[in-house]
């Protein structure tokens, strides 16, 4: 079984797996928009993930499951054994999987770790592996039949874990643009706002690793906390400027595209339209506007946005005319289309959604009202 992330997601390739009960390696890659391999983009750019009887028993990807043993080092930390690795020897598993089991299986075997320990930090592994991979859309995958990786440890059921982890991914998007990766290095710029909100053993510990130097996603580790969940607890900070996040020289954010995706506003009121290009340039996203209902529909096929907000209450052809119109076309079909109104009726939610409406946003907006919804829909 092999093909591309936009012709079938991962979840729908994950549910495949486990209905079939299938035994093997999930091999996952991303590429370029022009469709070849991305060789040269930072890592991670492939992962894979092991299954037993259409269960996942390890997950990771290529850099950390193959060639480092930082993930494994970064979540023995909990357990005070952070130098456990280095008093630990190759284990015989190693040369034949990745390190990284092989050595979590060597820690076993030496009873540095306890079967529950080791069931926690692989279970741990696999949710942040999926992470990464549910929040993909650009990329090509692989899935070849083969015997059961073993010594295995654990073998975990897809669904709940992909319920979960789906929720953290949705829970991350709402905190976009300000969050963008896993990878960025938390700094406390101003600490004093802080002693009002935050108890003084809560910042000696933020203060600990906010130094710059340690991702959202090792201090995750640390915690044994979900990397959405520790995102959102420090966004607040992000947002008022109290934290500033740096970002590893080529490091992109999770899901990220090559280039921001192009919108397509079309509002009869010529302010609006100028507020929604400033909003969406200043994010860095490329954006059109028109006010002429029916030159908007022309232009949008001569044009291809990704993404369309339209208003609804509109002369000679209204909002919900052009949405009709547009999903008749099979160039439209899956574009989101997001109504822009001042009207907030539940009537007005029922007819968006029969026309094939994705999303409702009642005007006046915010920025970041805007941008988060924008993001929400990013392929």
């Amino acid at each position: 079984m092999q093909g591309n992330l936009h012709e079938i997601d991962i979840r729908s390739i994950l549910q495949l797996i486990a209905l079939g009960q299938r035994t093997g390696e999930l091999f996952v890659e991303t590429y370029r928009r022009d469709r070849q391999p991305a060789l040269s983009a930072p890592p991670p750019s492939s992962w894979f993930v092991f299954f037993d009887n259409g269960k996942v028993v390890y997950a990771a990807d290529s850099t950390s499951g193959a060639l480092k043993l930082q993930r494994l080092r970064d979540c023995l930390y909990r357990y005070r054994l952070g130098s456990a690795l280095d008093e630990t020897d190759f284990s015989t598993i190693a040369t034949v999987h990745v390190p990284e089991y092989g050595y979590l299986w060597s820690l076993l075997e030496q009873h540095t770790l306890t079967p529950v320990q080791g069931r926690a930090i692989l279970r741990r592994m696999i949710r942040e592996t999926l992470f990464d991979l549910l929040g993909l859309h650009d990329g090509k995958f692989t899935f070849e039949a083969s015997v059961s990786l073993a010594p295995q440890l654990a073998a975990f059921d897809i669904e709940p874990l992909v319920k979960d982890v789906v929720k953290q991914v949705q829970l991350w998007k709402q905190l976009h643009p300000h969050v963008r990766s896993p990878e960025a290095m938390p700094t406390i710029v101003d600490e004093a706002p802080l002693h009002k909100v935050l108890k003084p053993e809560a910042i000696t510990l933020l203060g600990q690793w906010a130094n710059g130097h340690t991702s959202i996603r090792q201090i995750a580790r640390y915690l044994h906390q979900d990397i959405a969940k520790l995102a959102k607890a420090i966004y607040p900070y992000v947002q008022e400027g109290t934290v500033h996040l740096t970002l590893p020289a080529g490091t992109t954010a999770v899901g990220s595209r090559t280039q921001k995706l192009y919108v397509l506003c079309i509002d009869d009121g010529l302010v609006l339209r100028q507020t929604v290009e400033h909003i969406l340039n200043h994010y860095g996203y490329r954006v059109a506007s028109i006010g002429d209902p029916v030159e908007a529909v022309s232009l949008a096929i001569r044009s291809r946005p990704e993404l369309i907000l339209c208003d609804i209450a509109m002369p000679e052809l209204d909002g919900y005319e052009i949405c009709a119109m547009l999903r008749q076309t099979q160039l439209f079909r899956k574009t989101p289309i997001i109504m822009l109104t001042g009207k907030d009726g539940f009537i007005d939610r029922v007819r968006a959604r029969m026309v094939g409406a994705t999303d409702y946003l009642t005007k006046p907006f915010g920025p970041q009202e805007l941008v988060t919804l924008i993001e929400k829909y990013s392929p």
